[in-house]
């Protein structure tokens, strides 16, 4: 809880990664990779409930052994490659039946995302009075350096032409959502059905904290760092 304000956290977890089989459950230096997440849930100041959703009986096994909540197992409809990531967010709020006045959403494939990101990015977005507020980090690569290719093969630069030979240091620093939090008002999402709007605060995080795993590489980096 902050300033009278009760949080919840859900940590969305299906059981049908393509790229990564069984990714949430495969050892991450040690530990089973949605251990790193339920870890850092429990250590934070300001969530007063951390749940878990997911379809998987091996999965919600292993999640309790962690010590988070499984109130309810996720309808199999809602754990589809294709399934919007909101719709897990608003089932959960939905079924549990208690009111909470912000929703956080912790990824397990943000698994250097450490208790004191989470906090800080619930304590920017509560004191700034956003209806929500995203992490994001330094884009690692400028679109003004991006080029789409045409039928032909051809490079055409994604942005309008004229700054491709531009020193980074003389561009507009440029940020991506690197998915490890997300936080709103329990009311703006379900009624907007996202996190982000015109509205949407940003809490920046360093590079070193905001891989995301979504393929074998990205999976044995995080384990290199997190065996550091």
């Amino acid at each position: 809880m902050i300033e009278g304000k009760k949080i919840m956290a859900v940590i969305p977890a299906r059981g049908g990664s393509k790229e990564v089989p069984r990714k949430n459950l495969r050892a991450l230096a040690g530990k089973p990779l949605i251990a790193w997440t339920i870890e850092e849930a429990h250590k934070s100041q300001y969530l007063d409930r951390i749940i878990l959703s997911s379809e998987d009986a091996g999965i919600i096994k292993v999640a309790e052994e962690w010590g988070c909540e499984v109130p309810f197992v996720r309808p199999v409809e809602l754990a589809r490659d294709d399934t919007p990531g909101i719709e897990p967010v608003i089932h959960a709020i939905k079924a549990i039946r208690e009111f909470y006045d912000y929703v956080v959403l912790l990824q397990p494939t943000s698994p250097l995302r450490t208790a004191g990101d989470i906090d800080d990015c619930i304590r920017y977005c509560v004191r700034q009075g956003a209806p929500s507020c995203v992490s994001v980090t330094l884009a690692n690569k400028h679109p003004y350096w991006m080029y789409c290719l045409d039928k032909d093969q051809i490079l055409r630069p994604l942005m309008a032409p004229g700054h491709s030979d531009a020193r980074r240091q003389d561009l507009p620093p440029v940020y991506v959502i690197n998915g490890a939090i997300y936080i709103a008002k329990t009311d703006y999402l379900i009624k907007e059905k996202s996190f982000i709007s015109n509205d949407t605060l940003a809490y920046i995080m360093p590079a070193e904290r905001s891989w995301d795993i979504d393929n074998e590489t990205d999976f044995l980096l995080c384990s290199l760092l997190k065996s550091r």
